[in-house]
């Protein structure tokens, strides 16, 4: 069979033809570039609970070390300390019902200790604020006198997770992807603070 050239002359040319080269690389190119976007975004906005929580925390261990009243007790600095670091996410836009406990409670030795191998003897979380996750370690060694010499402070520590309160699915085969939702994430916070009046 004979093809005539110039049929092979068209054939060459469809083959050689660049038109409609953008739209097939924009359709591979465009997705990635919006997730991306979409993974800046998602990134800044971790990161802005994160500070906010951290912030919060900090704000829990302040409260609960400041001499708020001479006959005050220790179950006030546990609620002084709750009280703000709800405030401090609330003034944030961020749900305090969202709060999660420690991942792994601090290992902290009662004020006094001149070692930081207090075994069993470690503070526990006080829980005379039952209505929360926040866990309080009021009057807990914070450093000891072996470190460069100095004197031990004591103080108080805070610490939470924080449940990532945005949910966000990536579309993905077979679905559901569970496993990418960024609701399943906790952001870590904890702060410590020596008491005042040291």
């Amino acid at each position: 069979m004979n093809v005539p050239k110039s049929i092979w002359k068209i054939w060459r040319s469809l083959y050689t033809d660049t038109r409609g080269n953008e739209i097939a690389e924009s359709a591979f190119v465009l997705p990635m570039l919006f997730v991306v976007l979409i993974a800046i975004f998602w990134f800044g906005q971790a990161f802005r609970y994160y500070g906010t929580v951290t912030h919060a925390a900090r704000q829990g261990a302040r409260a609960s070390v400041a001499p708020a009243c001479a006959t005050c007790t220790a179950t006030a600095s546990v609620q002084n300390a709750v009280t703000a670091v709800n405030s401090a996410l609330t003034a944030a836009h961020l749900d305090p019902n969202q709060v999660l406990g420690p991942s792994t409670v601090p290992v902290l030795c009662p004020c006094g200790s001149t070692s930081s191998s207090c075994g069993n003897a470690a503070v526990q979380c006080d829980g005379s604020v039952p209505t929360s996750n926040v866990c309080v370690q009021p009057k807990v060694q914070l450093s000891y006198s072996s470190v460069l010499g100095g004197a031990g402070v004591c103080g108080t520590s805070v610490s939470f997770s924080y449940k990532y309160p945005i949910h966000f699915t990536l579309p993905c085969w077979p679905a559901p992807c569970t496993s990418l939702d960024l609701q399943n994430m906790t952001l870590p916070a904890r702060a410590e603070e020596r008491l005042e009046t040291q």
